[in-house]
């Protein structure tokens, strides 16, 4: 029998990236990065689209030459077609359909959020069989995101509990441009915090009902606080920095694993994945190998490389939908937004 070989795209932000998954088995993962955008202080939509149109050729070629595949072995392309920036995804589902197309092979359309949780069941070779069994809950935090989710097979997730406002990373980025840190200031604020006392200073934790988070509030007491600190001696966040960047970061790990725990004793679920790009951050994969010993959970924890947005998660999505049969027609277009259900 002949493997089945996906080519994944992923071009929902500011990344372009292309990944070879041949059987479930990594084979490339390529991205290009858009520094431009550190000018201001986010994303910039229109940049970022048309950055994606001159990476997409240049890192498929790459993703094929890595993975010693000729276009001609792929048996279909997936792509992500939402949530996300729609001028970037236009480029992404544009390039997918005509490559596609060209080639006569099946497209296969996905969810950019359910292929962050799939992230796990990348295999970077034969023996890699350490992955989550279901149902599990998988926590995804990211810079748009903080959901939980319950995940009863690879096309079966619920979103259980989300934001009401803010995101993780949004939180972090916002406190972090406020105290005159580059864009993204999550990983920043991370570096910072591991020299600085996590219990220095006090944040408010919003007491939201269920699985819900919300970060406006504690984005507002961060606020008061440097404005009162900074009246009294205007080197406060220059003096106290560190200790600052390590409050804040363990207040928003708080909150996050709070609901997620609770979430584990009511569903009666002790395998427990995390995913997303803030998943990368220090005290968050702490805090889950904390819960794991304190709990008797299950953690899965994915490589750095897999944090954030990348077309392996994709690829590996389309490699279960293929076994499915589940292809997309030529006249799907992106969408920014998702429902509760994938």
């Amino acid at each position: 029998m002949s493997s089945i070989i996906i080519l994944g795209i992923e071009s929902s932000c500011d990344d372009t990236s292309a990944s070879v998954i041949s059987d479930g088995i990594l084979l490339s993962n390529v991205t290009a990065n858009q520094s431009v955008h550190a000018n201001f202080g986010g994303v910039v939509p229109e940049l970022a689209s048309r950055a994606h149109q001159q990476n997409i050729i240049p890192v498929v070629h790459e993703a094929l030459r890595l993975a010693n595949v000729q276009k001609t072995d792929l048996n279909a392309i997936a792509f992500t077609r939402g949530p996300g920036l729609l001028g970037s995804l236009m480029v992404g589902t544009s390039f997918a359909k005509g490559f596609a197309q060209a080639l006569n092979i099946p497209l296969i359309d996905v969810n950019h959020l359910q292929a962050h949780v799939l992230a796990h069941f990348i295999k970077l070779d034969i023996s890699d069989l350490d992955k989550p069994e279901f149902p599990f809950l998988c926590l995804l935090v990211s810079g748009g995101n903080s959901q939980i989710i319950l995940v009863r097979s690879y096309n079966e997730m619920e979103v259980i509990g989300q934001t009401i406002d803010d995101a993780a990373g949004e939180a972090f980025d916002k406190c972090a441009k406020v105290m005159g840190l580059p864009y993204p200031g999550g990983p920043h604020i991370d570096r910072l915090a591991k020299t600085g006392n996590p219990k220095a200073f006090t944040f408010n934790k919003p007491q939201i009902p269920e699985y819900n988070y919300s970060f406006s509030g504690l984005k507002t007491s961060f606020l008061y606080m440097l404005r009162d600190k900074t009246k009294e001696n205007p080197n406060f966040i220059t003096e106290n920095l560190n200790d600052i960047c390590a409050s804040i970061q363990s207040t928003v790990v708080d909150i996050l694993m709070n609901k997620l725990k609770k979430a584990s004793i009511d569903f009666k679920i002790n395998q427990i994945a995390l995913a997303g790009g803030v998943s990368a951050n220090s005290a968050l994969r702490q805090a889950f190998y904390d819960y794991e010993k304190k709990y008797s959970w299950k953690v899965f924890i994915p490589p750095f490389e897999f944090t954030t947005d990348n077309a392996a998660m994709i690829a590996i999505t389309g490699h279960f939908k293929y076994l499915d049969n589940q292809f997309c027609k030529m006249n799907e277009v992106p969408y920014s937004r998702v429902t509760n259900q994938f």
